[in-house]
């Protein structure tokens, strides 16, 4: 009988000049005669592509399309570095986080490397949808932000965004300016900036939360985003949950998050 897995794809990345990977999760019933959706699963800053395995999204999403509640999907955590998912630099290197030494901030071509290489991938190697009806992005923290801003950016590409705790910051704080080489570069990238100034497609599914007690205040964000959101068409709806900023807030909502990709 088979089984779900968690297959490791390890391989270069000509956008970043160095080696990169990504955990995916095969669904049961995966097999060589059906295309399935894709969801990407952004980690937060400092995490790394065991996001997996530490909120448990596999045995959720097992257990899940075991009992009928969500369709046979398949998961693709990809390693984002602490990097913000952005374009910040054609040079790949890493400067200490002003605010915490021990922690690396990455710069380097990340919006490349995740739109050109890590999604046309999984499209190569796995039986995928390859459209944007079948294919899906969210994430936490850091990685709800890169979700979004890589959605609305590139609004021909996923169907489906899930903001979870974003890092939507109403100005750029000192601890994230080194991403950034100027307020014009902040602007491309801010989720709220590109929502408020360009035109978004009505044919986007968006799922924003966070926790009443997140220390980033990140429920502002979601709240003003949504609000734009939904004044230009915008199937988006906004939740704010009891918690902190933190993995356990994640793992206490991770059945919601997948039904709302997975039905």
């Amino acid at each position: 009988m088979n089984k779900s897995r968690i297959e490791k794809i390890n391989f270069y990345s000509n956008a970043l000049g160095k080696e990169m990977s990504m955990q995916v999760y095969l669904p049961e019933c995966y097999n060589s005669s059906i295309n399935l959706p894709v969801l990407y699963f952004l980690h937060g800053r400092s995490g790394n592509e065991n996001l997996m395995f530490q909120i448990d999204i596999n045995g959720k999403a097992d257990k899940m399309i075991k009992d009928g509640e969500i369709k046979p999907i398949i998961i693709v955590c990809p390693r984002i570095e602490n990097s913000r998912g952005l374009n910040s630099s054609l040079i790949c290197k890493g400067v200490s986080d002003p605010g915490d030494s021990s922690r690396i901030i990455n710069l380097g071509m990340y919006e490349d490397y995740f739109i050109k290489e890590v999604v046309p991938l999984t499209d190569k190697t796995f039986n995928t949808i390859k459209d944007r009806k079948g294919r899906y992005i969210g994430g936490v923290s850091a990685g709800g932000y890169i979700a979004l801003h890589n959605t609305l950016r590139h609004q021909n590409m996923f169907s489906k965004v899930g903001g979870h705790m974003p890092a939507l910051e109403l100005k750029l704080e000192d601890e994230d300016r080194p991403y950034y080489k100027d307020m014009e570069l902040w602007k491309k990238y801010d989720p709220i900036y590109i929502a408020r100034n360009d035109n978004i497609s009505s044919d986007i599914d968006v799922y924003l939360d966070a926790g009443d007690r997140d220390e980033g205040g990140f429920y502002e964000g979601c709240l003003i985003l949504h609000k734009i959101l939904q004044e230009k068409g915008v199937n988006s709806q906004n939740h704010i949950f009891t918690g902190n900023h933190s993995a356990e807030y994640i793992q206490s909502n991770i059945e919601k998050y997948l039904k709302f990709y997975g039905c």
